[in-house]
């Protein structure tokens, strides 16, 4: 077969490092609400992740890393303003850069 298809473009070592340089350096503390003093946008144009108690969670809006917490959803229930009520979990909390 000629010519075929060709895979993904893959990232040199070089351009691979040069991404990780551009990422701003994930704080400890975080949140996905913009009105919060602790949502940094920077950060958000990249996808994180957030691990907790070794698990990796997709649906935590807030953490704290030296406090070890996270704020996720209490399911559909809502606030008197119309925000998603929030449930604290304490544990372990890693983030990281997928």
């Amino acid at each position: 077969m000629q010519g075929g298809a060709r895979g993904p473009p893959r990232l040199s070592d070089n351009a691979a490092m040069e991404e990780e340089q551009q990422r701003p350096p994930l704080p400890d503390h975080l949140s996905a609400d913009p009105r919060s003093p602790h949502h940094v946008k920077a950060v958000f144009e990249h996808d994180v992740g957030i691990r907790f108690n070794g698990k990796e969670r997709t649906d935590v809006e807030e953490y704290c890393i030296s406090e070890g917490w996270v704020k996720v959803p209490a399911g559909k229930t809502l606030d008197r303003k119309g925000h998603p009520l929030m449930l604290k979990l304490k544990g372990k909390v890693e983030s990281f850069y997928r």
